[in-house]
């Protein structure tokens, strides 16, 4: 019978996530906190990504608001759940940022467009921005301002992600580009949708690219000195991710019929530059 323990690590492995190069790396209760929170996410993320009904989708999100709430009760059943309540505690996890990764997840149901960035941000910050806050705990944050590093180094990794799946998303009609910003460089909404590559599309993602990058410099530039030894994780992650990016970009943009990726091998080492030489 597979353990709670054994439940998180395998969900972890097997989304192949950059995340899960960076947890490699971490003290043995903190890799495994880290890893149930990680798989907590991927469950939720899932429901979204995996079932094609809304209806029951919703039903299910509904389902684990109930567990998180049984769960911080002291009655947790799904072995996530079992396997991420004894971290609670000792790193600040609380219900309510858990709920608030669901609703994040819930907002994916009911919303297929972003009228504006500001709209696109509270997304981010759900899905996102909460996501890196607790990750910061567990790593070992002491300072405050921590929190605002995470939250924002949280809004660039969510920006790569959606410069990542333009195509992939616009298969499940959905575009997380704001619609302002595709008006601004005349891009119609059925052309990526229909993943018609353009001199305006290009365009439009550079300027996606150029905020991306801006908040990786704001974000590291808000990480305070005395955190950035626990912090590494992020900082793997961060260099992992940056370099996606510039992937994306020195491929001109080519995302809407494919899905662009680093090797598990370029992702390791990466991971290893920022742990051992604490370069990015």
């Amino acid at each position: 019978m597979t353990t709670p323990q054994q439940y998180v690590q395998d969900k972890a492995a097997a989304s192949g996530s950059s995340f899960y190069y960076a947890f490699l790396f971490l003290p043995k209760d903190r890799r495994a906190a880290i890893t149930a929170f990680y798989a907590f996410c991927r469950e939720v993320d899932d429901v979204v990504d995996e079932v094609s009904d809304p209806g029951v989708a919703a039903t299910k999100l509904a389902w684990w608001q109930s567990e998180v709430r049984k769960s911080f009760a002291g009655q947790p059943s799904h072995p996530v759940m079992q396997a991420l309540m004894p971290y609670a505690a000792p790193f600040e996890i609380k219900a309510e940022h858990l709920l608030a990764v669901i609703e994040g997840c819930q907002m994916d149901l009911e919303q297929t467009r972003y009228l504006d960035f500001a709209g696109l941000q509270r997304y981010c910050h759900l899905v996102a921005g909460v996501v890196g806050e607790v990750a910061a705990r567990i790593f070992g944050q002491t300072s405050e301002q921590t929190t605002q590093y995470a939250h924002k180094l949280g809004l660039a990794f969510q920006l790569t992600n959606i410069i990542r799946d333009v195509g992939e998303d616009a298969i499940r009609g959905r575009i997380y580009l704001p619609v302002e910003e595709l008006q601004r460089f005349d891009v119609k909404a059925h052309e990526i949708l229909n993943r018609k590559y353009s001199d305006r599309f290009a365009a439009l993602m550079r300027f996606q690219a150029e905020r991306a990058h801006r908040l990786y410099d704001e974000a590291l530039a808000l990480l305070p000195p005395q955190d950035r030894r626990t912090q590494k994780p992020g900082l793997m992650m961060a260099s992992i991710y940056r370099t996606l990016l510039r992937e994306i970009e020195a491929d001109q943009f080519q995302v809407l019929h494919q899905r662009v990726s680093l090797t598990p091998l370029r992702k390791l080492w990466l991971a290893w530059r920022v742990q051992a030489l604490g370069r990015m």
